[in-house]
C-alpha cells in the first residue's frame, strides 16, 4: 500500500527535543528560567496568545528543540494574566449576564465611575464607603431600616423638610446649650 500523497511522516523527537511541564526558577518579563528533564535548566521565552508574567514556582508547558525553548502553555500558575488594550473597549455579554467573580476579590481603578441600570441590588455582610463629598438625589422615597443608628457630624447639621416627625416609643433626649423653639 502506497501513502497518502499529501501526508508527510514526521520523524520521532530526538534527544534534543522536550515538550512537557518547566518548573520556574526564576522569572523574568519575556523569558521565564525553567527545570526540565529533572534537573536540567533553560530559558524559555514566553511565546502564549495571552500575557502572563510567571512567578517562581509556577509550572509552565514548554516547548524545547536543542537550546530553544518557549513557554506554550500554564499547567499551575500563581503569576498574573493581563489583558491590555488601546482606546476604547466594549466588553459585553449577548443574550446572557456578564459575570465577574474572584476568589480572592474584585478592584476597579479609574478617574470615573459610570453606572447606569434599571434596578441595583447590593448584597454584602459590611460595606464600608469613604467620601471627600456625597450628593444624593432621589426623586421619590428614601427608606432606611435599621437595627439602630448612629450618626456624628463634626461641624454644622441641617434638616429642612416641609414637615418633619420625630416619634419614639421610650425616651427622647434633647441635649445642647441652647435649644431654639419656633
Amino acid at each position: 500500500t502506497s501513502a497518502a500523497p499529501n501526508l508527510r511522516i514526521l520523524p520521532s523527537p530526538g534527544p534534543d527535543d522536550y515538550l512537557g511541564p518547566g518548573h520556574v526558577i526564576e522569572a523574568f518579563p519575556h523569558e521565564a528560567v525553567v527545570e526540565i528533564r529533572g534537573g536540567e535548566r533553560v530559558r524559555a521565552q514566553l511565546a502564549l496568545s495571552i500575557p502572563y508574567a510567571p512567578a517562581v514556582g509556577d509550572v509552565l508547558l514548554v516547548i524545547g528543540k536543542r537550546d530553544d525553548h518557549y513557554v506554550i502553555g500554564v499547567l499551575h500558575g500563581s503569576g498574573t494574566t493581563s489583558l491590555s488594550f488601546q482606546g476604547a473597549v466594549d466588553l459585553r455579554a449577548v443574550g446572557g449576564p456578564l459575570t465577574l467573580s474572584s476568589d480572592r476579590g474584585i478592584a476597579i481603578h479609574g478617574p470615573e465611575l459610570e453606572i447606569q441600570t434599571g434596578k441595583l441590588q447590593i448584597f454584602a455582610g459590611t460595606v464600608v464607603e469613604k467620601f471627600t463629598s456625597l450628593y444624593q438625589r432621589v426623586r421619590e422615597a428614601l427608606n432606611v431600616h435599621a437595627g439602630k443608628t448612629h450618626t456624628v457630624v463634626d461641624d454644622a447639621s441641617f434638616l429642612t423638610a416641609k414637615n418633619a416627625s420625630i416619634v419614639t416609643e421610650e425616651t427622647m433626649s434633647i441635649n445642647g446649650d441652647q435649644i431654639h423653639l419656633g
